[in-house]
This record gives structure tokens, sequence and C-alpha cells, in this order.
């Protein structure tokens, strides 16, 4: 027989077995019982949490011959055949790679027969986001009045990009991240199991890096073992996935928190010479931030040894609260651009050496909340700024920029001409106009100048529109292409939509050119001699 993967060898036979999930696993076992099993189900969560596990679960569970408490026995001859994958009345569709009208039209079709050996005939389709919109109108009606011998179990990470339609027919569960306190208890017992002998504190570290996946924690663990050698600690882990070492992140953290750049730069020399991946190198220092947080607010933290929590400590007591959550925004937005950029490592360097720099980053902040930076090169800065902004008033809020351009608005239904717009799953209205001025209200000038006089429309339950009347310029579509931005956008039209939407900008008339005193302002903005994003 060939290997198995841990995740798979280990994989749940029933509910009972399942690990931080018991919110859901009660409430099935309870219909189960009473046999009120619904027709169609959709399994919600990110990767490795249970979601494909359960719904082989409840596929067994329902058509078992001998069910004891909800759950399946795995011991009669519906649930052998399931297990061994022959029932064919079980189907597992994946509809990443099975996404087409015809895929769904066969099963329309299939629906009509009875069950060849089960009770019910029971489809589970994973990754169900990823069928075509042809896809989902061939599934509606089947989804809605299926036989009395059929189930749907759908499957999906993102549920957002779900029909409206097809949410409304189905029994919604959501699965939570796994703890680590339960991953870690979880891999203990497989370390029993296959006489793996791995530290506490490897296991914390696993269930860390997992970030609340199972399925990842099995996987990281099979891959500490597969060098032949059975014993596990944390200086092994971070060794295989690339992770740099903690007295690197503590380093480079410590330059930033006390301004060395020195420091910080000879610790990133050694990092790059080193081989390890400047990525994940960010992604730790943002994490470590994080926990020097944690330990401001006294949280518990399991994943250090008593040294380092220690080194921890001291750093905490070096930094303020609001300075480390600036700086955990900041390294955010320097993974961003790094995403965008051919010269990774330079732009990195560029990031950490303007953290190092007290007069750059605090504006004239230390940690303890006085500091030393120039009055009058504060005030120079803010002189330019007030020059950009009062500039751009001056062009009476003409549109600026868009993204994705198309030369006619598509056919969409107009919210309210006056900038209003209604959400579909909420009674009140929500005004277009106060989602622009309160980005004006939180100091975000330049974004809000260039989405004066705009109007929201609906394109669909998950897309809102904003249209463009008076064209855009080339420098209004560099301020609202910034992902910054546009994350912003999507931000306040989904808190007004209580659900997440997507944004599209529309252009309704060709784009005007753009006039000398824009060109002069880029070239204005582009010639600073100090670190000048129009970003606010």
């Amino acid at each position: 027989m060939g290997y198995t993967a841990l995740y798979r060898k280990f994989r749940p036979q029933t509910f009972s077995e399942m690990v931080g999930q018991e919110h859901i696993t009660r409430t099935l076992k309870n219909q189960i019982i009473a046999n009120r099993v619904g027709h169609a189900y959709l399994f919600n969560g990110v990767r490795g949490t249970g979601k494909t596990t359960s719904a082989k679960v409840l596929a067994r569970a329902i058509n078992c011959l001998n069910p004891k408490d909800g759950e399946p026995c795995n011991e009669c001859e519906i649930c052998k055949s399931a297990l061994s994958g022959s029932l064919t009345d079980i189907v597992e569709m994946d509809a990443a790679s099975n996404n087409s009208v015809e895929d769904i039209r066969s099963i329309r079709e299939e629906v009509n027969f009875l069950p060849t050996k089960a009770k019910y005939r029971v489809y589970i389709i994973d990754e169900v986001h990823m069928l075509s919109q042809g896809a989902f109108n061939a599934l509606l009606k089947t989804l809605e009045e299926p036989p009395e011998h059929v189930k749907f179990i759908l499957a999906t990470t993102e549920p957002q990009k779900l029909p409206a339609t097809i949410l409304s027919r189905c029994q919604r569960f959501d699965f939570k991240r796994i703890s680590n306190e339960d991953i870690v208890k979880r891999l203990e017992q497989v370390c029993l199991e296959t006489d793996v002998k791995a530290t506490k504190q490897a296991l914390n570290i696993i269930a860390e890096l997992s970030e609340g996946a199972m399925r990842d924690a099995l996987s990281i663990l099979e891959r500490c073992t597969q060098d032949g050698e059975n014993q596990i600690d944390e200086n092994k882990i971070k060794e295989l996935v690339g992770i740099p070492k903690l007295e690197y992140i503590h380093g480079i953290t410590q330059g930033i928190i006390e301004y060395n750049i020195d420091k910080a730069m000879e610790v990133i020399t050694a990092i790059i010479e080193d081989g390890k991946d400047i990525s994940n190198l960010l992604w730790e220092m943002i994490k470590y931030i994080k926990d020097i947080l944690m330990v401001k607010t006294n949280q518990k933290l399991t994943i250090y040894n008593e040294e380092d929590f220690s080194r921890l400590k001291e750093l905490a007591e070096k930094i303020s609260k609001s300075r480390a959550i600036r700086l955990i925004s900041e390294l955010s937005l320097l993974d961003t651009k790094m995403k965008s950029s051919t010269q990774r490592t330079i732009v990195f360097e560029a990031g950490i050496i303007k953290l190092c720099d007290n007069e750059s980053f605090d504006n004239g902040n230390n940690p303890n909340g006085s500091g030393n930076t120039s009055s009058n090169g504060n005030q120079d800065i803010y002189a330019r700024l007030d020059k950009i902004e009062n500039y751009l008033r001056s062009t009476s809020g003409r549109p600026r920029a868009q993204t994705s351009y198309i030369s006619k608005p598509p056919e969409t239904k107009k919210i309210e001409t006056s900038n209003n717009f209604n959400s579909t799953n909420s009674n009140k209205s929500h005004n277009w106009k106060d989602i622009v001025n309160h980005l004006k209200q939180d100091g975000k000038i330049v974004l809000y100048t260039n989405l004066i006089n705009t109007n929201a429309v609906e394109i669909n339950d998950m897309t809102i529109g904003i249209q463009f009347p008076g064209g855009i310029t080339s420098f209004g579509k560099t301020v609202l292409e910034k992902p910054e931005n546009k994350q912003e956008l999507i931000k306040q039209v989904s808190m007004a939509y209580g659900k997440e939407m997507n944004i599209k900008y529309i252009e309704a008339k060709p784009k005007k050119q753009e006039t000398n005193e824009e060109q002069e302002l880029t070239k204005f903005a582009d010639g600073f001699d100090i670190p000048f994003d129009v970003v606010e």
C-alpha cells in the first residue's frame, strides 16, 4: 500500500474526533438524531478547518445503517463503501476544475434517479465559489426543490463570491480557525501514534505557523520528519520552513525601536547573505511586534522560551502602544509595495531605514512621547502638503482616475441621482456623499478630492460602480490605483452594505487630457527631496 499523508491518515472519521468545531458538530448530530436534516448546506471557513471532513462524515451519517447518537458507525456496508470511495451515491465534485454549465446539468439529470444502495444521494461540491455564473443559474432550481432522496453540501472559503440566491437556499455553517491549544493537543496525539518526539516549543511554533488550519499543522509536522529523524525542536522547524532566526527578528526590531539604522542594516545584510526570504522576514517582524503589543497588554505567550520572552519584554518597555500599532501598519504597507516592485530588496531596505529615522517616521515622537525633530522641517512638509491639497480643491473636484476602464457604463441600475445607494441587506439608506465626506474627515484629502461629484451605481449584489462624469486625468489615476486607496474605498462601501463588497471605477466620458498645471503638479510631487506619497 502506498504512502498516505498525515493529514489524510489522521482525518477524523466521526464528528467527535473533529477538533475546534464543536458548535457545528453538535448541531449536525442533533439534526440527524431528530431526523431533521436539511436538503442543502453551506460549509464556510478558511482552509484546513474541517469543511470537507464534516461533509464526508455527514454524508455517511445520514446513510448509515446503524447510526448512534448522530454518528456514523463506520462498520456497516454503506459506511465501508463510502470510506473506500466505492459508494456511487456519495458524489464529490471539485468546482475549481468542474465549473461549467454542463457539469451542473449532469447533476440535474442524475438527481432524478434513486440512489443505488444508500438512502440518500449526496453531492459534496468543494470550492463552490469557483462555479461560473451560468453554472450557478443551472444549480438554482435543483438546489431550491431537490427530490427527497437528494442532499447538497457546498463548501467554500469565499462565501462572498456566491450569489445571494444560492446563499438563501442553504443552511450556512461557519467554521472558525482552530485554536493553537487544540492544534497542539492534536499534534501531541499524532506524535504519540507515529513515534515522533517533538518538544512542546516546537509544537507551539507549528500551531502558530498553521494559522488555525489543522491540515497545515499536520503538513508541517510531516515535513519535519521526512529527513528520517523523528526528533523535532524549534530550530529544525524554523530551518525547514525558512523562518529567519529569532535573534535576527529581534535585532531588526530592536534597531527600529531604538532608531538605530546601523544595527538594523547589519542584521538585514546577515539575513540576505544567509539566503532567507525577506517576505518571510517581514511577516515575522509583524508578528513579533504584535507579540510586543500582547506583552504590553499582559497577554499570555507560549511560543517563546524564558530567555526569548525576557528580551521581548525589554523591547516592550521601550515602545509605546501607539507606536507599535503604527509600526505594524507601516510594515504591512511595505509588504504591499514589495509585492508590486521588481526590486524587493531595495524597497525593503529603504522601508526599514525610514522606520529607523525618528524624524521621518515619528514626526518628533520618541517612544516616550517626546522627540527632537526639527519643527521647521515639519512645517516645510506641511506647507508642501497644503499646497497640493489646496491646488486639488481648486480643480472643482474633477474626477481623476479609474482602475478598470470601459468606454460606456455597464447596464446598471442608478441607485439614486442624489448619490444615494440602498443596501439590499439593510433597511437603512446609505449616502455615497457621506462616504466621500468621511474620507475628508479621516484626513484622506487627496483621495477625497478625486471622488467629489462622482456617483455610485449598483452593478450587482456584490459590486458597486463609481462613475466619473467629468472624465479622468493621469494624476488622478495614480491616486485611485493605489492599493491602499482602493482597499479604503472597499472597506467604506462594505461597512455601508454590512457585507464584503467590491468596487469598479467607471468612466462615463472619454478621458480628459491632463492640464499643464496638473502635469506641473505631478512633476512637483515626483521631485520632492523628502519621503512623500500622495496617499494620506
